[in-house]
């Protein structure tokens, strides 16, 4: 059962999409806190798993389990902690770990205390890590002994104020979680937090520009409900016992916000699992071995689990429903995963907005499409004037304000906040088409698009048939400045395993994708790539491809 203090606003007796969408009203109650909502309401003795922990390589069944009682205790206990180190509402609460208990605790009893988490990527380094820190005020750092040696590295560079806390004791310079967490008494006092009121601050991926701080408030879980709701049919088909799960950082929306606080919401446990790299065949026998319900899998995942071979892929999955964003899913790959895990539903989301589009159970779904709005969202593709444009056209995805899922605007930064709307729209940087049936298709970003011979170009379209090919296993298309045509179409290809660079295979690849797009559309040059640049969350940076030396840095060979 749903916490009565929330709801996501889908009536399931409303039966069709079309329907559902009708009758769809947000409840947001003025009072309520984000870790409360995801985690106390089911802390009642019952002993009802929230979390499962892998221990890396170790054998199966040698994790630990922790029940939302657990949990409530913990993140009662740190803040204690916390208080006591000063920490005041508004206060921001830094996270840099990988998944584990900490990482959950520390959310939640950040946001719990009245102040604001700040999710940061195990993935960072001293750079990434010193500016985000600075330009949080973080007055608190959770971190383990492996991370902090980045830490470490910039300590001297940091404000004095800041402190740090270690999940390994005998940190050097850091408190010890585990022994101020046991020795604490739990807080008994919420923050009697408002809808409005900040929960989390979350950094953007800085596809251009440096990223900016994403500033969220208690509203922004509720307002993800539905979407995620109508996907994974949680309250329909509860599940006590099963995981959610994605290999994805719980530093980012999708993984820290969709994988771990929704879920609880709806009472379901989730899977925590340290890795090392990421191997698909110890991928997929994790989610077989831990009976893994829901998943969420990003579009890169999804390509280098498609190298398992058939015969090496393991029994017993036992999936229910997955769940992809960040990039188009190609044909191949969404083919490989619905034969592998079941229907597959892609969605679109963003830093600074809830998933706010997606295929469901309730909608036929139609590979490469983004799907529709899901319920309680109002979504429009408009033209550069801000009006909306007709079916079939390309325009900018805008969402309406007073979206619950919205954010309330970066930290600092006025300028950049009114730069993101465009009168009652929040416009998102992304070009899409909706079709008559009202399903919208991506086109790219909107710096990505340019124009060629006279015709205007996205990349993912292009992208989309070039991973047709049996040698190409990922592709990034840009434009390259050209005095007759204005610009062309030039792909960056990482090729398979057993496949090598040559003029011939350029070609070859080319008169594919010609033969399958419009002329203007096959790429008039190739560079081979060694690999594609990507940020933390698996977006592809093309603007590092669109740059002088792109060649040099990636390429392979070129024709």
């Amino acid at each position: 059962m749903i916490p009565p203090a929330v709801s996501s606003g889908i009536d399931w007796s409303a039966g069709s999409y079309e329907e559902i969408s009708r009758r769809h009203r947000w409840d947001i109650p003025e009072r309520f806190n984000v870790g409360v909502l995801a985690c106390d309401w089911y802390a009642d003795g019952s002993r009802r798993l929230a979390l499962v922990c892998t221990r890396g390589d170790a054998p199966p069944g040698r994790g630990d389990c922790y029940t939302f009682d657990d949990l409530k205790d913990l993140s009662d206990r740190l803040m204690t902690v916390l208080a006591e180190m000063g920490v005041e509402r508004g206060d921001r609460v830094a996270v840099y770990l990988p998944q584990r208990v900490e990482t959950a605790v520390a959310h939640l009893a950040a946001i719990k205390l009245g102040a604001v988490s700040v999710p940061l990527s195990p993935l960072f380094r001293a750079d990434a890590l010193e500016y985000r820190l600075r330009h949080s005020g973080a007055k608190v750092l959770v971190t383990d002994e492996e991370h902090y040696d980045h830490v470490a590295e910039i300590r001297a560079r940091l404000p004095s104020t800041l402190q740090v806390i270690s999940c390994d004791d005998g940190t050097p310079g850091c408190e010890a979680f585990w022994r101020m967490v046991r020795g604490a008494y739990p807080c008994a006092r919420r923050a009697r937090t408002s809808k409005d009121d900040p929960a989390m601050l979350v950094y953007t991926s800085g596809t251009s520009g440096m990223p900016r701080g994403a500033l969220h408030a208690h509203r922004f879980l509720p307002g993800r409900l539905s979407g995620f709701e109508l996907v994974h049919r949680l309250e329909a088909a509860p599940s006590a016992d099963r995981p959610f799960w994605t290999p994805s950082d719980w530093a980012w929306i999708g993984g820290l916000v969709d994988c771990v606080l929704t879920p609880w919401v709806f009472g379901c446990p989730v899977l925590a699992h340290r890795r090392q790299g990421f191997d698909p065949e110890s991928v997929l026998s994790l989610i077989a071995r831990e009976r893994v319900r829901s998943l969420f899998l990003a579009p890169t995942a999804i390509q280098r689990l498609r190298t398992i071979d058939a015969d090496h892929a393991p029994s017993g999955l036992q999936v229910q429903s997955v769940h992809t964003a960040g990039e188009p899913l190609s044909p191949e790959a969404y083919a490989w995963a619905a034969a592998t895990f079941g229907t597959v539903f892609e969605l679109y989301g963003m830093t600074e907005m809830g998933a706010t589009i997606g295929n469901s159970p309730f909608c036929e779904v139609r590979p490469g499409s983004m799907g529709k709005p899901y319920p309680g969202h109002e979504v429009a593709i408009l033209d550069e004037a801000g009006a909306p444009v007709r079916a079939g056209e390309i325009g900018e995805i805008a969402i309406r304000r007073g979206d619950p899922g919205m954010f309330l605007g970066y930290l600092d930064d006025p300028a950049a906040t009114a730069a993101r709307f465009r009168g009652d729209y929040l416009v998102t940087g992304d070009l899409a088409r909706r079709d008559r049936d009202g399903y919208i298709w991506y086109q790219g970003r909107a710096d990505d698009v340019f124009n060629t011979s006279g015709y205007r170009v996205g990349p993912t379209e292009i992208e989309a048939s070039l991973a047709t090919h049996p040698a190409v296993q990922h592709a990034a298309v840009v434009g390259s400045p050209d005095p007759e045509r204005g610009a062309i179409v030039k792909a960056f290809v990482v090729l398979r395993q057993g496949f090598t660079p040559s003029p011939a295979l350029a070609a070859e690849i080319q008169t594919h994708v010609k033969s399958r797009l419009a002329a203007y559309e096959y790429p008039r040059r190739i560079v081979f790539a060694r690999e594609l640049p990507m940020t933390a969350s698996g977006k592809i940076r093309r603007g590092e491809l669109r740059a002088l030396d792109a060649d040099a840095r990636y390429g392979l060979a070129t024709r």
